[in-house]
């Protein structure tokens, strides 16, 4: 009755976590984190170029990018939580299955305390490697447009001058649009209509676009009907953009979600491995497990 008592007093005295084991693991798994997304963005600008003919697909690329996230969250969660594991403290008195299941949570802490470093103090370290990657892919020119509003773009579209077409009289111009003869005027409110019915929409009203085919007919030189063309291929276009965008935006989500799924896994399998290394003895090599 003594020794349990004894036994009891001992396990009550002990801390379920050894908080500096997971810290010192969570700042292991950040570090390699980072080590890894360097090495992998040296691959990536390796395996891209301007010249299509050496240079991997977009979906090739895409696809690599998201099974390197995976790639790097299991190594490194698992450094990590195999380290939170084997630096703990060893618990006296605690039943195998209880320190089995402490072992599992410390990987899982040490998992969960690096993803908050990575997302705040490595943020910054990472938004710069994947710069440097959109910067390889885009170039000088990607950088220049950086600040530039979508919508310039598409209007810059929507008034090209087919060369075979005659430049329009300024009477023309005038009658498209009475109230703003200045043609910066006229590009300034058309960018203004476009960036406002595509933030609620996606789409141009009925009204802009009959009024948007006026001034680029005037404006490009073509007929009414062919302006009208012109307007809906441009806006089929952005729809398109704005779609791939949004694919990629949500294949990136489902790839970002599996790499902490596995990352979790790994950690907490790791520190299994962990905790029982760090119980058992070693004679000559061989692992002694610890006993039930």
């Amino acid at each position: 009755m003594e020794t349990d008592m004894r036994a009891s007093t001992i396990v009550g005295a002990q801390s379920g976590v050894s908080w500096a084991a997971v810290a010192a693991g969570a700042v292991g798994a950040a570090a390699l984190a980072l080590l890894l997304i360097a090495f992998g963005a040296g691959l990536g600008l390796s395996a891209i170029s301007p010249w299509s003919h050496s240079s991997v697909s977009a979906s090739t690329f895409k696809t690599g990018t998201g099974i390197s996230l995976v790639i790097v969250a299991v190594m490194s969660s698992a450094v990590g939580g195999y380290l939170a594991a084997r630096l703990r403290t060893k618990w006296s008195e605690v039943h195998t299955h209880e320190v089995f299941f402490r072992d599992t949570a410390h990987g899982f802490l040490a998992w969960a305390f690096a993803t908050l470093l990575s997302a705040t103090a490595l943020s910054s370290a990472t938004a710069y490697l994947a710069n440097g990657t959109a910067a390889a892919v885009g170039g000088a020119a990607l950088q220049a447009t950086g600040s530039v509003n979508p919508g310039d773009i598409y209007v810059d579209k929507l008034f090209r001058t087919s060369p075979a077409a005659q430049p329009a009289p300024a009477s023309s111009t005038n009658s498209a649009s009475p109230n703003n003869p200045n043609p910066n005027q006229l590009r300034a409110e058309v960018v203004r209509l476009w960036t406002s019915d595509f933030h609620e929409t996606y789409d141009l009203s009925a009204a802009d676009k009959m009024y948007v085919a006026q001034v680029v007919a005037a404006r490009a030189g073509l007929s009414q009907a062919d302006a009208e063309k012109r307007v809906s291929d441009v806006i089929a276009e952005a729809k398109t953009a704005a779609d791939n965008a949004r694919k990629g935006a949500a294949k990136l989500s489902f790839w970002l979600t599996a790499a902490m799924l596995f990352g979790a896994f790994a950690a907490s399998l790791a520190a299994v491995e962990g905790g029982s290394l760090r119980d058992g003895t070693w004679n000559d090599r061989v692992l002694t497990p610890r006993s039930a």
